[in-house]
């Protein structure tokens, strides 16, 4: 896309800093601020794949790390859903906060336990527009999802056998406008084939029909 604007940036929250990239197509219409699931980072293909789409249909997009890499060595801060969830919603007021960026609404998309993450930043930030999971664990949300009010689609395998029924049982507490998309012959990364593009599909509908 022409004239589209990436740049690397350093996150403060508390007392670290976290790395990101936020990348702005002409005439953005919000703001799609990416959770990451455990091991994974701003690199994510997948997530820079689903980045790029939504690029394409005029949304901006924020990937950034929620650990440090001295704390992802710690495999169990992976999985430290309340620290997570803290940096997500700091991330997201950093970003409300910068000229090019304060005027946009904001959406989550959220990855693997990243999802959980998402869903309990869009319950402590009433402003937040719409959630998207995909291959997500919001059952480890549970606690907090009667408080999220925002629109929100969970994406999943259908081979995906355990998460999806960790997805039926949240899905279930959810509150608000929502939607469970069961992708047919997709395992929990969506390797097969066309399996990733309709992922793409699915959050960029979401987001283009309640991201604003």
């Amino acid at each position: 896309m022409a004239n589209i604007d990436q740049a690397s940036v350093r996150i403060p929250v508390g007392r670290t800093h976290l790395d990101g990239l936020l990348i702005l197509p002409p005439n953005p219409k919000g703001m799609v601020i990416f959770s990451h699931g455990s091991g994974s980072s701003r690199f994510s293909p997948r997530n820079q794949m689903v980045a790029r789409f939504l690029n394409g249909l005029h949304f901006g997009t924020l990937l950034f790390d929620l650990l440090t890499d001295m704390e992802d060595i710690d495999y169990s801060m992976r999985f430290n859903i309340p620290l997570l969830t803290e940096r997500l919603v700091l991330g997201t007021e950093w970003l409300i906060q910068q000229p090019n960026t304060k005027a946009l609404p904001y959406a989550f998309f959220g990855a693997s336990t990243g999802a959980a993450s998402a869903l309990k930043a869009a319950a402590h930030l009433p402003a937040t527009t719409a959630v998207v999971s995909r291959g997500g664990r919001p059952d480890l949300a549970m606690d907090e999802l009667h408080l999220v009010n925002a629109p929100t689609l969970l994406i999943v395998g259908s081979r995906d056998h355990d998460v999806l029924r960790l997805n039926e049982t949240a899905y279930a507490e959810l509150p608000g406008i929502k939607q469970l998309s069961i992708v047919e012959g997709a395992t929990h990364l969506f390797e097969e084939a066309g399996k990733m593009e309709e992922v793409c599909r699915l959050a960029g509908d979401w987001f283009t029909k309640y991201l604003f």
